[in-house]
């Protein structure tokens, strides 16, 4: 049985796990926040993201990049717009 992503975010909190928060640990200001803000409301767009945390849009996908770099967000297409990407974090 597959598990989804809302179903995910409502178990397990990534943040909780000492390893998780190793890597975080090493990456800039903005991938924390972002990672803080995915933590509170996920799935999230790019632009949900740069709206919840007051940064600009680049630095959003700047901060994306870093997280996934290290294998802490994941990311899929929105069921609710297919043109978008969303945005969660991973174990």
């Amino acid at each position: 049985m597959s598990t989804t992503t809302e179903d995910r975010s409502t178990t397990d909190n990534p943040m909780a796990d000492p390893e998780f928060r190793d890597r975080l640990r090493e990456l800039p200001p903005s991938a924390k926040l972002v990672a803080k803000v995915l933590e509170g409301a996920s799935p999230l767009s790019q632009g949900q993201l740069a709206d919840e945390s007051l940064l600009p849009d680049r630095t959003v996908r700047y901060a994306l990049n870093r997280l996934e770099e290290q294998d802490l967000v994941g990311s899929r297409y929105s069921f609710h717009d297919a043109r978008k990407q969303v945005y969660f974090l991973v174990n």
